[in-house]
Parts: C-alpha cells; sequence; structure tokens
C-alpha cells in the first residue's frame, strides 16, 4: 500500500514483514502545463525537460552523481534509466527513474539526494501532475508518493533522499524549491537537508 507523503514526513524501507528492501525506483512523472490565450492555440503543447539525477553523499560530502550524463554510479549501485526530453502524457508513468541497489550501495555512502531540475530553463509554473514515487523494484509496488506542488517561479526541486538509519534505509520527503539547470547548481541548497 502506498503511502502520500507530505514535505518532511519520512518512511523506512523496508517490508511488509520486517525485512529491508534491496532494490527500489525513484520515478520521476511530469506534464508541461497547457497554455492559456489566443497564441495557445496557435502553438499548441510546450515541451520541458525535466531532468532527475541523484547525489550520493559521504559525511556530507558529493561522493558520485547519477544523471544524463553518467547513468551509473562509479560503483554501479545506483542507474539512471535515460534522460526524457519532453514528459509524459500526464498518466501516472515514471519519465525518468532512478534505480538503487541498496544492498549494493557502499558502506561509507550515507544519503542519496533525488533532484528534479528544468534544464531548458522553464519554471514549475509551467509543469504540471509532477511527482516522485518510490517502488520496490524487486515486486513493483509503489510504496511512497510525493506531489512536487507549489508551482511558482523556481527551476529545480531537491524532492526526497533516503539515508541510512540503523541496519536499514528511510526516505524522507523534502520538496524544497531551488533554482539551477544542473544538479551542480544545486549542491548549496541540498546541504541544509543532509
Amino acid at each position: 500500500m502506498s503511502v502520500n507523503l507530505s514535505k518532511g514526513q519520512q518512511i523506512s524501507l523496508s517490508k511488509s514483514d520486517g525485512t529491508a528492501l534491496t532494490s527500489v525506483r525513484m520515478g520521476l512523472g511530469w506534464q508541461a502545463a497547457p497554455r492559456k490565450g489566443f497564441l495557445a492555440k496557435l502553438t499548441g503543447t510546450r515541451e520541458i525537460d525535466l531532468d532527475a539525477s541523484a547525489v550520493l553523499f559521504a559525511a556530507g560530502q558529493a561522493a558520485d552523481v547519477v544523471f544524463f550524463q553518467h547513468l551509473v554510479s562509479d560503483d554501479g549501485s545506483v542507474r539512471h534509466t535515460g534522460d526524457n526530453l519532453t514528459g509524459g502524457a500526464g498518466t501516472g508513468g515514471d519519465d525518468e527513474a532512478v534505480l538503487v541497489d541498496l544492498a549494493r550501495v557502499p558502506a561509507h555512502i550515507d544519503q542519496i539526494v533525488f533532484t528534479v531540475n528544468s534544464f531548458t530553463g522553464q519554471t514549475f509554473a509551467e509543469v504540471q501532475n509532477a511527482f516522485c514515487r518510490l517502488v520496490d523494484e524487486t515486486t513493483g509496488a509503489e510504496l511512497a508518493r510525493y506531489t512536487l506542488t507549489g508551482g511558482g517561479d523556481h527551476t529545480a526541486q531537491i524532492m526526497a533522499k533516503v539515508h541510512r538509519s540503523g541496519d536499514g534505509w528511510q526516505m524522507k520527503a523534502i520538496g524544497a524549491p531551488a533554482t539551477g539547470r544542473t544538479f551542480q547548481d544545486l549542491l548549496p541548497a541540498i546541504t541544509p537537508h543532509l
């Protein structure tokens, strides 16, 4: 059963029987908001290129990153499924996804922060139906969903993070607006959430 997360809410990444999850997928989906006015009918729907990234942290320092130009972490535990340049049709499926093999994440990596940014510079006011969701990659069951709300003139969001907690992992919904076209631009905005 999926949990609809609110900003700041955390969930444990364990199965219903209490055992730890081994592999999860952080999916991102979105649509371009319809244009309004007379010119909208002439120009039609525009495309919006949002990019999902996963920044791996060790003791507060960025140690690796997975994004559309570096699809697999150096250790192979985190994989990006590829770049979607236009967004979806609003059907709720993932337009981009990052797969995390939690069992293979090196012991020194204590947090993985998921971000989304508009590479082409459109703001979130031009995006609708945006979400991130965490899926048990073994069973395909959706565990949690966070709606990226708020519109606004920001071009990025720090979506969520997974972090070590005792012997397992937890996910925290962050949903913090930021400005930047790439994950590098977002590093100063990520720091307060570590």
